[in-house]
């Protein structure tokens, strides 16, 4: 059966392979890296992704 490891071991640092950018509505999207693919828009509000790269 699978368990969840201990509580307080989840990611550190940055996600891999992704970042994030503020469309022009205001919202944050995150892109893939490696292919420029727009994986997911954050439409519940409009604060970046945890743990996600900002581009500039």
């Amino acid at each position: 059966m699978a368990k969840n490891g201990q509580a307080g071991n989840g990611r550190v640092g940055a996600v891999k392979n992704r970042t994030q950018f503020e469309t022009p509505s205001g919202h944050y999207a995150k892109r893939d890296s490696d292919t420029g693919r727009i994986l997911n828009v954050k439409t519940s509000s409009k604060t970046p992704f945890k743990g996600v790269t900002k581009e500039k």
